[in-house]
């Protein structure tokens, strides 16, 4: 039986086979398997120089320096420490943070965590759009503000803040800017040296790497109070302790690697194969792109049909293609996605509306065969609301 075609890379991406030899040869006893943290013996030198490797390759792809990394298990982990480190941190200076209705749970809820603990947060509205403009941040600014959060690029919708223009802003006002850039590897350029922000939260998994691994990037010049949240060990100079996972660490440096290898090229295809698949599925009638349509990555696209129920759709697409309604990490809710509702969207709307996202290993076959599936869905399930309406 054909496996349904997977677009759902914005969830996970496949480690790729050259990111999966590379890991492989960091687990066996025949291989690199020591404890970076083992100073008396060559297993452990070993091992802490392949992790060093993988950060200067990581911080290479990002035009940051090595120093500037801190390991994680995720971009989950990566967030809290940004948020909770730095709310904490500079608790005396004041206790306003911001941040927008459309974050990643992992931000949202650090926030809700922190507001329950006594801060003030100020939840922005993107609007229609799904982006916060420079105007409205400055608007929200106060003087006890001391973080500022916004995503790169927006994992439901694939749309790009202005990171520049939002951090220009930020830099004036004394407050932190922490950016969460999960997604944002591979599907955009990525300078952090070009760029004014002071906190960047990575993940491997999103770009063809192992899950269970990240980093938090942390500006130097900026000398950011952080304060730990893991403790025991005092690894990676006492921001997050614990045994460094050597495998998956490599995995991180040759998926980012890579990633800077593809570059433009690798944007260009997920370009064609995103138009290709709208062109197909836009036969259909009432079919909306959700987001701004200009300022997105081309990986992925959030699409609303009208009059069909999202959850239907996915069920009756389940067996041709790997889609969702949203986050992975909400993906057993059944409420519309809290980033759908951000937009403004009607709940009939919202409801009907399905993320397809491309990636390094989607041909156009799969993508010709993932339109057709779609429209014939939509058909068969408009038909059958009309023959029981």
């Amino acid at each position: 039986m054909e496996r349904p075609v997977y677009l759902d890379y914005a969830a996970t991406t496949p480690v790729d086979p050259r990111v999966a030899e590379r890991m492989a040869a960091h687990l066996t006893p025949d291989g690199v398997f020591g404890n970076p943290a083992s100073r008396s013996h060559v297993y452990g030198w070993e091992a802490e120089e392949a992790v060093e490797a993988a950060r200067a390759r990581v911080a290479e792809t990002l035009g940051c320096d090595p120093r500037e990394l801190v390991w994680t298990s995720g971009a989950t982990e990566a967030d809290n420490l940004a948020i909770k480190g730095v709310a904490e941190a500079r608790v005396d200076e004041g206790r306003h943070l911001i941040t927008s209705t459309v974050e990643h749970k992992a931000v949202l809820d650090c926030f809700r965590w922190l507001e329950a603990r006594g801060w003030s947060v100020t939840w922005l509205e993107p609007g229609p759009a799904g982006l916060v403009e420079p105007a409205q941040l400055a608007e929200a600014l106060r003087s006890d503000t001391t973080l500022v959060s916004l995503m790169a690029v927006n994992n439901e919708l694939g749309t790009v803040h202005d990171l520049a223009a939002l951090g220009a802003v930020v830099a004036g006002s004394g407050a932190v800017f922490h950016v969460d850039a999960a997604q944002a590897p591979g599907k955009l350029p990525l300078d952090l040296s070009a760029l004014p922000v002071d906190l960047v939260s990575l993940s491997a998994h999103k770009c063809y790497g192992p899950k269970g691994v990240g980093a938090l990037y942390l500006r130097r010049a900026a000398r950011v109070p952080v304060e730990a949240q893991i403790h025991g060990g005092g690894h990676e100079r006492g921001l997050r302790s614990g045994t460094l996972p050597t495998h998956q660490l490599v995995g991180m440096g040759e998926a980012y690697g890579l990633v800077a290898e593809g570059g433009e090229t690798e944007r260009a295809q997920l370009a064609r194969l995103q138009e290709r698949f709208l062109d197909r599925v836009r036969s259909v009638p009432g079919v909306h792109l959700n987001g701004d349509p200009e300022r997105r990555v081309a990986a992925i696209v959030n699409l609303a049909f009208e009059g069909v129920d999202g959850e239907a759709l996915l069920m009756a697409l389940a067996a041709d293609v790997a889609c969702s309604s949203g986050s992975a990490c909400n993906s057993a809710i059944v409420e519309p996605s809290h980033v759908l509702r951000g937009l403004g969207l009607p709940d009939a709307l919202a409801h009907a509306s399905i993320r397809f996202s491309f990636g390094r290993f989607t041909t156009a076959d799969e993508v010709d065969r993932a339109a057709r599936a779609v429209v014939d869905a939509v058909d068969r399930l408009r038909g059958a609301r009309a023959r029981s309406a």
